[in-house]
């Protein structure tokens, strides 16, 4: 079960307990922790999800665990009408359905774009017509690009560098739309660089954290594109599970407000490759160099001021320790990274 911090557990229960929430996504690897919580937390949720980039297995033993609070539609979110059946009756909206790869959307942006773009005009769209009490989108760091400065902040020109990074974009400008002219509640949640249990490592489109785990389970080097010294700021995926569940249920007006969520600091790959390979017990394995990604970015490092203001986040899990947990399940837990 995903964590929560203890002093907040009390407090988001007496606001989403009987409550009905619509997770989009919600197979996936972010998706399914948040649905993990909300039912902890005594909510009903309705997960959509196309299962292109997920599977039905941790979510099936959430479905069996609480069949009564916890239902699954396999439908894509521009599909209206299965998005209308999932969103039907919701009092709130967490939308994180999304194509979530820069390399990917270099070899189909068309298709990163309806996914990400259009499929947000059409959950705000639905979340409208039924009435829906707040949207919470899962939004991108990407979105800053190479803009010059450290650490990001919410009032830097975007300078998106990939399709992805434009199409996440645009659903932020469509949720503040929304706002604006319809007086819907909405937020956007500006993650940075999440990882943790359950993260897809099989997929050539693994983050770096996974794709890392895979290649020294395997005895194999693991691959940095460029010199490594490019900085991130790894967020374990309970603290985005957290700000997931303020954003839902904070007493503060959202009106289309963009927020970053993360922890703060930042590693670079060449730190991040290091402290992997000597937790698998493998030091010899040094990374092998490739040349840089287009579309990737050079440094991010998140300012949580308006986080702390809006939502009252706070990160509760750092970067150490949720690496050793990831690393951890990487390792032990039976999951097929090989």
């Amino acid at each position: 079960m995903t964590r929560i911090p203890e002093h907040a557990i009390d407090s988001l229960r007496a606001k989403l307990d009987g409550k009905r929430c619509c997770v989009t996504g919600g197979a996936g690897f972010i998706g399914g922790h948040v649905v993990d919580a909300l039912v902890s937390l005594g909510a009903s949720v309705s997960v959509i999800d196309d299962l292109t980039n997920s599977d039905l297995g941790h979510l099936g033993q959430v479905i069996e665990m609480e069949p009564g609070r916890c239902r699954f539609l396999q439908a894509s979110i521009l599909d209206p009408d299965g998005l209308a059946s999932a969103v039907d009756g919701a009092h709130l909206v967490l939308h994180l359905a999304a194509r979530s790869s820069v390399s990917r959307s270099l070899e189909d942006p068309e298709r990163t774009w309806a996914i990400n773009a259009t499929g947000t005009l059409r959950v705000l769209q639905a979340a409208r017509d039924q009435g829906v009490k707040r949207v919470v989108y899962s939004a991108s760091s990407s979105a800053y690009g190479d803009a010059p400065g450290l650490p990001k902040r919410e009032t830097s020109a975007p300078e998106p560098l990939s399709p992805y990074a434009a199409s996440k974009l645009a659903g932020e400008h469509l949720a503040s739309a929304y706002a604006d002219s319809y007086g819907l509640s909405a937020v956007s949640l500006r993650y940075f660089n999440v990882f943790g249990p359950r993260q897809p490592a099989d997929s050539p489109y693994a983050g770096v954290i996974p794709a890392f785990a895979k290649k020294l389970k395997a005895g194999e080097r693991p691959v940095i594109y460029g010199d490594g010294e490019q900085t991130r700021d790894f967020t374990y995926v309970a603290n985005i599970v957290y700000a997931n569940l303020l954003a839902a249920t904070v007493d503060a007006p959202l009106a289309g407000d963009t927020i970053n969520i993360g922890t703060g600091d930042s590693t670079s790959i060449n730190t991040l490759a290091r402290i992997m390979a000597s937790a698998h017990g493998r030091d010899d394995l040094t990374p092998e160099h490739r040349p840089v990604r287009a579309g990737d970015v050079r440094d991010s490092q998140a300012d949580l001021s308006r986080a702390r203001d809006l939502l009252g986040y706070e990160p509760f899990i750092d970067f150490e320790q949720g690496l050793e947990l990831a690393v951890d399940w990487y390792r032990t837990a039976a999951a097929d990274v090989s």
